[in-house]
């Protein structure tokens, strides 16, 4: 055992965690500071300022090296993993050119058809992928700059990533690692590099390649702490920065998943189920997997957008009670909450809500739905519905995983925030009808980060080893069979069915907020 310790950085939608670990996976000392996840200057917009998380940061570095001085002096590497899919723009001189656009955004661009060649529309449409095409060229967000803020676009030298930009703000170099490029941008997910701009996808985005960052492996070194960020931060000068991976690529490596035998389930802002393998699979027809922290493996996955999101807006829209009573206690508000799940029985007599709060390429339309209100239903009631709809919908990405890769998986393995609470887990676990368990950590993001770190530093050879010697089982949780039987009977009857049943109302839905949209402060 080293007397070193790493570094990690983990920013969430809404935090950023900056954690010291020893090669054994043991946080040493942890700092969380949370800030607003975005703003919105239109209805369905998301953006962020980058001094936001930059501040936030060094204030959370700030508060580890107050903290635990000793331990801040044995820090001999750092990594950064982050959220994903969340772009902004660079000029020449690296400056910033606007705020970041959040993964959450949900605005369109309007130039689609018009700008797919014909001969790509023709093979497109030969392969079935013409309307989840012009889905995914809708939905880019660079493209949407590209139209309406010239100005933006025309000063730009490069396309970044929150991952990006920490690295750059800490080392000075613009570079980024290859299992952080996640989103819309011009990406080979197959190959894992820079699309070719002569590809068929190649206009899915106004990007270009050379729009891009270099990007290098993970385990990486991106480069080293300046002086300038040695100032601020409080980090050693010369530190070096390892390239790591997104939130959810590194939770799943953090998991201890890396076989066919396991699935990751992470119960945060986004909640996902990811598998690991070598092989290209796509989670779902015509959905690439994402690149793995682990080179030349991959990460299907199935997100539920809003997931573990649905219970802050449960808190801040019918918790005031457990909010004012959480204070008085000196308590979090979510295991109070925690109480309202015993108040409500298995399936919630009917109550079913589905967790489209936010629309995917596939389910462009799609709406949040709490399906079957009587008046046995109670707030208990709500909050249970939501909990098990964020199940349905990981169950829903079970299957279509298992059934592409041709895996049978016999464990899940849970982490974030969610998994904080033992009866979300069990439901969890009931839903799957699979056993869940925990590690020694609901931060398992940031112990992915720091087993790449230390990787990276050379301390342990491969992935195996290092999750050997750094992810130990916690808790598990074993299903009630005759519960799964009740959730499946629902699950099969009823949630399967709601977005197909109501998608043209759906889209009237959509259709009727962009012609009345409400001006957001």
């Amino acid at each position: 055992m080293s007397n070193d310790y790493v570094l990690a950085i983990d920013f969430g939608t809404q935090s950023v965690r900056a954690i010291i670990y020893n090669d054994r996976g043991a946080e040493i000392c942890k700092a969380k500071v949370p800030f607003n996840p975005y703003f919105s200057l239109n209805s369905g917009w998301a953006e962020q300022n980058p001094e936001v998380y930059w501040k936030s940061l060094v204030k959370a570095i700030g508060i580890l090296k107050e903290s635990y001085p000793l331990g801040f002096d044995r820090i001999v590497a750092v990594g950064v993993t982050t959220i994903r899919d969340t772009i902004t723009f660079i000029d020449k001189n690296n400056e910033i050119l606007r705020p970041f656009i959040v993964w959450l955004d949900e605005r369109e661009c309007s130039r689609v058809e018009e700008a797919i060649p014909p001969s790509n529309k023709f093979a497109l449409k030969l392969a079935r992928m013409y309307e989840p095409f012009c889905n995914i060229r809708k939905a880019t967000k660079l493209n949407w700059v590209h139209e309406n803020e010239p100005e933006v676009w025309n000063n730009t030298h490069k396309i970044i990533q929150v991952s990006g930009y920490i690295n750059l703000k800490l080392t000075g170099v613009l570079k980024d690692s290859v299992a952080s490029q996640i989103g819309h941008i011009p990406f080979d997910y197959k190959k894992q590099c820079w699309l070719d701009a002569k590809a068929l996808t190649a206009c899915a985005t106004d990007a270009t390649p050379d729009m891009m960052p270099d990007i290098v492996d993970s385990t990486s070194v991106i480069g080293y702490i300046t002086a300038e960020a040695a100032a601020e931060t409080g980090l050693k000068e010369g530190l070096p920065v390892i390239a790591c991976g997104s939130d959810k690529g590194c939770e799943t490596f953090g998991s201890g998943v890396l076989g066919d035998d396991k699935a990751s389930i992470s119960l945060g802002t986004t909640a996902t189920i990811q598998i690991a393998t070598e092989k290209y699979v796509e989670p779902e027809l015509f959905m690439p997997p994402y690149p793995a922290v682990i080179k030349g493996m991959y990460n299907p996955e199935v997100e539920i957008f809003r997931g573990c999101w649905m219970i802050t807006w449960f808190k801040e829209q019918f918790g005031e009670k457990e909010v004012t009573r959480a204070k008085e206690l000196g308590c979090a508000p979510e295991e109070l909450l925690n109480k309202l799940l015993d108040e409500a029985p298995v399936g919630c007599e009917g109550l079913v809500l589905q967790p489209y709060w936010s629309p995917k390429i596939k389910t462009p339309c799609a709406k949040g739905s709490i399906l079957g209100f009587s008046d046995v239903h109670t707030r208990a009631h709500i909050y249970r519905a939501i909990i098990e709809g964020i199940c349905f919908g990981l169950y829903e990405g079970l299957t279509s995983i298992q059934k592409r890769a041709g895996y049978d998986i016999k464990c899940i393995m849970v982490s974030g925030g969610g998994s904080l609470s033992d009866k979300i887990c069990q439901i969890l676990s009931d839903v799957m009808g699979l056993p869940v368990k925990k590690t020694q950590t609901y931060e398992c993001s940031a112990l992915g980060c720091a087993m790449l770190t230390y990787m990276g530093m050379g301390v342990y050879k491969t992935p195996q080893d290092a999750v050997k010697h750094m992810v130990h089982e916690g808790k598990s949780y074993t299903p009630d069979m005759k519960n799964h039987e009740q959730y499946m009977t629902l699950y099969h009857t009823v949630y399967e069915r709601i977005y197909r049943k109501n998608r043209k109302t759906f889209a009237n839905i959509r259709a009727y907020n962009r012609r009345y949209p409400v001006k957001k402060s």
